[in-house]
């Protein structure tokens, strides 16, 4: 089992809008940046979006900017991607991760565990 779970993807039309979860199913979340990662059929996993342990500090991919917004809610330990003007070119399989730090990172080997992931269909 993954120690982070997706979930909230879908098959929606171009200019619709998603959110996608992110939970910890083996620890807390609280201490550490979560970042949302997307990989579309015969691509390169592509950062989309990350957030500190705070969510004081957020970063987006230029792709998404103004479209897409990452959240946490410590509450329920949960980090969301919310997702709108949907694009076809926004399909792929959408994963969490979880930094070593609590800042906001960029590199893929800044991060230590890895969801499974949630497909996001984008067709009209």
């Amino acid at each position: 089992q993954s120690e982070l779970v997706e979930s909230g993807g879908g098959l929606v039309k171009p200019g619709e809008s998603l959110t996608l979860s992110c939970t910890g199913s083996r620890f807390t979340l609280d201490m550490w940046a979560i970042a949302w990662f997307r990989q579309a059929p015969g691509k390169e996993r592509e950062g989309v979006a990350c957030i500190s342990s705070n969510g004081g500090a957020t970063e987006y991919a230029d792709s998404v900017k103004g479209r897409f917004k990452i959240s946490r809610d410590s509450a329920d330990d949960t980090v969301y991607l919310i997702m709108n003007s949907l694009r076809p070119e926004d399909t792929a399989v959408y994963s969490c991760a979880v930094a070593g730090s609590s800042v906001v990172v960029t590199e893929l080997a800044d991060f230590t565990s890895w969801g499974q992931g949630t497909q996001v269909t984008v067709r009209a």
